[in-house]
């Protein structure tokens, strides 16, 4: 698999650019996929079961589900809360999430990669678990505000694998199903995208190990963001 870089010469460039687009929308998961975020999602959701005293899960089971809602996945995550202490648990990952959301950065090579969609015309867009308020912020630390052209966030509509946020982010860009690629790191975006009747691309870098994707049918499993660019450029 071809990686871009600073080898690419300007033939291979003016092909790439000119070749045809397979889908119109290209729409991505945040954490995990673009953002360098599982290892900190994933230790705070053990230190939000551990304040309320619930069974603190395994790194495995904490990763696991990254990309659902916060109180789905808290929910998930610590069965053993009772459900009136949901919403101290989420104030508890809050809490830990705002000691580290700084330390937290775009994985090495991501927006050379939106510039170069941006540049084919592909229209950009996030369907993320985190919260609208928490998705601006991240956009705005990471000067990304120009770059995607819509998004959802799962409190402001349906929650991973519901296909509502791909389904609203095709009428606010009138892109129909065929033409939408969902590119993300857990099964749940790859059920979100097969719910909505879209194809997607798996990223095994992320939440879920590469092993697990291979029933949900993504088009390409990328092992790295230069893999993702290359094949992106390739066959998007």
């Amino acid at each position: 698999m071809h990686s871009p870089g600073i080898f690419d010469q300007p033939g291979a460039q003016a092909t790439r650019a000119l070749r045809a687009r397979a889908y119109d929308l290209l729409a991505f998961d945040w954490d995990g996929t673009l953002f360098d975020s599982t290892a900190i999602i994933t230790r705070c959701i053990q230190e939000a079961v551990r304040d309320v005293g619930g069974t603190v899960p395994t790194p495995e089971a904490a990763s696991h589900v990254i990309g659902l809602g916060l109180m789905q996945a808290l929910a998930f995550a610590a069965p053993d809360v009772a459900h009136d202490r949901y919403p101290e648990l989420g104030q508890r990952y809050r809490h830990h999430y705002a000691q580290h959301q700084d330390d937290i950065a775009l994985f090495d090579g991501v927006l050379p990669m939106l510039q170069a969609l941006k540049s084919r015309q592909h229209l950009l867009a996030v369907a993320t678990g985190k919260s609208r308020r928490g998705l601006d912020s991240a956009l705005h630390a990471v000067e990304l505000s120009g770059v995607f052209d819509a998004s959802r966030t799962a409190d402001e509509t349906a929650g991973k694998p519901h296909p509502l946020m791909l389904q609203e982010l095709m009428a606010e860009l009138g892109v129909p199903a065929s033409r939408v690629l969902m590119i993300g790191d857990t099964t749940h975006d790859l059920l979100m995208a097969r719910n909505a009747g879209c194809a997607s691309v798996a990223v095994g870098y992320g939440a879920h190990g590469r092993g697990v994707f291979a029933p949900l049918k993504p088009r390409y499993v990328a092992d790295s963001v230069a893999a993702l660019h290359g094949w992106l450029l390739d066959n998007a």
